[in-house]
């Protein structure tokens, strides 16, 4: 009898962890879209609708200068998953299929999968990867759902999130919204017909998801577009598949309280790069690299603090580990650093391949933003580095940035080429409908031509030129400071370890 009453209250016992959970504390996800600029009512948007996200923004802190090192799918998720930037990494481009870039293999000391798993934590990933080669940066568990379809995908992780485990988890959540994709919308009584970027032709919808329709006369037009019909509707499209994002993050919220475990999840929200249009991605200007940052941390006492310290991609791999007590910060590098060249020593398949340079694989580039959160009077960055060499492997136009709160500078070293477009930007109505008129079309802030032909250096007054419209590259009385620009700049390249350094003294 007295075996029976303690098997029933084993049996209570464990029933009730089951219900309540024993989930480590100090948890992360880390929630990534793909080609998303600053489009959300947190940023200002006046018609975006991401009541989630905004949500999310208001209980932590909203990073207005936060920046992609590089306006490129692969190159930037290399970015993100490694601390370094992209040409030290050495994904220098897209990983999949004939383009075939990938990093270095000594990248695995530092790689984010890897360095949380060592600190201890269950590693997830779900969505899109765009990253090579997956030994380097492998997760312990991979899930698979339509990456359009963001409740889908957060019902996919459900079990992972609320686990039994005295480990804390990593998510990597990672949908392909907002890219374009999906074909055109042929409802559209344009001749130039707008990309549906990833939408349900006719007014469709994704399961769970309420659709969110916006009318293209209400659209901002951003600095670097033209005020044409044909972007207005294919803003209309890019919009609607932002909302569909915030619902996702509405649906992993309501799973993590539900776990009781919003409390012990630090939430991050970030985009690869801007908007996927010409004048955003795989361009350098603001367009393309300036991103959305949302970070909450649960353990933080201030909240819906907005931060104007300046923030780099290169920063998430670090902060992300330091978040979870793994890494040295005086070393800047994991405390757990495996010896890269011991670990493929191990692996034949891979002792004879280039692992990568023999310096600059030690530690991070970037540094941890942990301790400014919940600060809105606190600094991080002075300047910005910002390093982008290929997008697909046709399109070799390497270029070199620093930016820092008064000057923007821009170096185009591949600037005696016509500037290569990604295939699904040329082909986008919103760029064609200017192309077609002529080369002294409007664009943005230039014209087709000039936005197609650049020159080798492209120097802004970003205090008080934002949308990078008067070049002084050229102008006498800027040269000065446009000469100490370019030494900074290759300052910033030789302490970054960028092979296109030699580029200063040839070409």
């Amino acid at each position: 009898m007295r075996a029976i009453l303690l098997f029933s209250m084993a049996a209570v016992l464990a029933a009730t962890s089951l219900q309540t959970g024993t989930a480590a504390e100090r948890n992360v996800i880390f929630f990534i879209t793909d080609d998303q600029s600053p489009t959300l009512g947190c940023y200002g948007d006046p018609v975006a609708q991401t009541p989630a996200i905004d949500a999310v923004a208001a209980d932590g802190t909203l990073f207005h200068n936060a920046f992609a090192t590089t306006a490129s799918c692969s190159a930037s998720r290399s970015v993100v998953m490694s601390g370094l930037h992209n040409h030290a990494n050495g994904q220098y481009g897209h990983a999949h299929a004939f383009h075939k870039f990938d990093s270095f293999h000594n990248v695995i000391s530092l790689s984010l999968p890897r360095v949380m798993a060592d600190a201890g934590y269950r590693t997830g990933h779900i969505g899109k990867y765009h990253v090579a080669p997956e030994e380097v940066y492998r997760f312990q568990t991979y899930f698979k759902a339509n990456p359009r379809s963001p409740i889908e995908m957060a019902e996919k992780v459900r079990d992972f999130i609320a686990a039994d485990s005295e480990q804390p988890f990593f998510l990597y959540f990672a949908m392909s919204d907002p890219h374009r994709g999906g074909g055109i919308d042929q409802t559209s009584e344009l001749d130039l017909k707008p990309d549906l970027f990833g939408n349900k032709p006719n007014r469709g919808a994704f399961p769970g998801v309420e659709e969110v329709f916006y009318d293209p006369a209400d659209m901002p037009i951003p600095h670097f577009l033209s005020d044409t019909p044909e972007t207005r509707e294919e803003l209309a499209q890019y919009y609607q598949s932002v909302s569909r994002i915030d619902q996702g993050v509405a649906r992993l919220r309501s799973i993590l309280e539900e776990a009781d475990l919003w409390d012990d999840t630090m939430l991050i929200f970030t985009s690869d790069h801007g908007m996927a249009f010409a004048g955003g991605k795989t361009t350098v200007y603001e367009g393309g690299l300036r991103v959305p940052f949302v970070v909450r941390d649960p353990y933080q006492t201030e909240r819906g603090v907005e931060s104007q310290a300046m923030i780099s991609h290169i920063d998430i791999t670090p902060s992300i580990l330091d978040f979870a007590g793994g890494l040295d910060r005086e070393k800047n590098q994991p405390k757990q650093m495996v010896d890269a060249n011991q670990y493929w020593r191990d692996k034949d398949y891979a002792a004879k391949e280039n692992r990568g340079p023999r310096k600059g694989l030690q530690s991070y580039h970037g540094r941890s933003w942990v301790p400014i959160l919940g600060d809105a009077e606190a600094q991080h960055w002075e300047e910005i580095f910002a390093s982008h060499t290929f997008h697909e492997i046709q399109m070799y136009y390497p270029m070199r940035v620093i930016r820092d709160r008064d000057y923007k500078l821009i170096w185009n070293i591949a600037h005696g080429l016509p500037y290569p477009f990604a295939s699904d930007l040329w082909k986008a109505s919103s760029f064609q409908a200017q192309l077609q008129k002529s080369m002294d079309a409007p664009y943005g802030q230039k014209t087709v031509g000039e936005y197609i032909n650049r020159p080798a250096f492209e120097f802004y007054k970003i205090s008080e030129d934002p949308h990078e419209a008067k070049n002084l590259a050229t102008d006498p009385a800027y040269a000065e400071q446009l000469q100490e620009y370019k030494d900074r700049l290759k300052g910033l390249q030789k302490r970054m370890n960028d092979p296109w350094i030699m580029k200063w003294d040839y070409e």
